[in-house]
C-alpha cells in the first residue's frame, strides 16, 4: 500500500489505458477526474447511458443523493449503472453515492441503485454544520486516513457479500463488495490518493 500521496509505479503503469468514468450530473466528479490523472487513468465524465461503454470502473460521487437519484432515473443512468455493474463493473460510491448504492434508506424514499446489501442513514453524522475530519483505521491500509465527512451518512447495518473495512464507534463508514467499494468520506479532497489506488488495484483489478 502506498503512503500519503505517493502512486504505485506498477499499478500505475497497469492503469495507462484504463478509462475510469466518474458520474458527472452533480457534486465533487472534477476532483475525482484530477485525481485519476494523477494516477495515469484517463477519466471519463458520464452524463449519458453511452459514457459507460467501455470503462474500466465508475466512481459515483458526492454531492445530494436525492438530486443525482432524480437525474439519474431522468437520464436512463439509474438502470444503466445497474446494467454496469450486473454485468461486472466495478463501482465506488463516495458520501452521496455511498448512500445510493445501497438496497435501503432508513431515511425518505429515494432513487437507489441498490447495489449493495446494506441499509444507509443519510446525513447519519448531521447537517453540513456537524461537518468534520477523523483519522480512521482502514482493513489493509498501514495509516490511518483522513476521512473528510460532510453531511455524512454511514451504514446501519449490511448483509452477507459485504466487507466492512473501517466504523467510527458501531457506524460502517467504508465497506465493499465483489466489484463494489463505498466510503462515507470524501477521499478526492485530500491530497491522500491511497483510497483511489484501493479501488483501481483491487475492485477493477487494474
Amino acid at each position: 500500500m502506498a503512503g500519503n500521496g505517493e502512486t504505485n509505479g506498477a499499478a500505475r503503469g497497469e492503469a495507462d489505458s484504463a478509462r475510469i468514468g466518474v458520474l458527472a450530473l452533480q457534486g465533487d466528479f472534477k476532483e475525482h477526474a484530477e485525481i485519476l490523472k494523477k494516477l495515469g487513468v484517463e477519466p471519463v465524465e458520464v452524463r449519458t447511458l453511452e459514457d459507460l461503454t467501455g470503462l474500466a470502473g465508475l466512481i459515483v460521487p458526492g454531492g445530494e443523493s436525492t438530486t443525482i437519484g432524480k437525474m439519474m432515473v431522468s437520464s436512463g443512468l439509474l438502470d444503466g449503472v445497474r446494467s454496469f455493474f450486473y454485468k461486472g463493473g466495478p463501482v465506488w460510491g463516495t458520501c452521496a453515492g455511498m448512500v445510493l448504492a445501497a438496497s435501503a434508506t432508513t431515511g425518505e424514499r429515494q432513487p437507489l441503485l441498490g447495489l449493495m446489501n446494506a441499509l444507509v442513514e443519510r446525513n447519519g453524522f448531521g447537517r453540513q454544520v456537524h461537518s468534520f475530519e477523523a483519522d480512521i483505521d482502514v482493513e489493509g491500509f498501514e495509516e490511518p486516513f483522513t476521512g473528510v465527512f460532510i453531511r455524512a451518512p454511514f451504514f446501519e447495518d449490511v448483509g452477507p457479500g459485504v466487507e466492512v473495512l473501517s466504523r467510527i464507534e458501531d457506524r460502517v463508514v467504508a465497506a465493499r463488495g465483489e466489484n463494489i467499494l463505498v466510503t462515507a468520506f470524501h477521499p478526492e479532497l485530500t491530497d491522500d490518493v491511497r483510497f483511489h489506488e484501493y479501488f483501481l488495484r483491487e475492485v477493477c483489478g487494474l
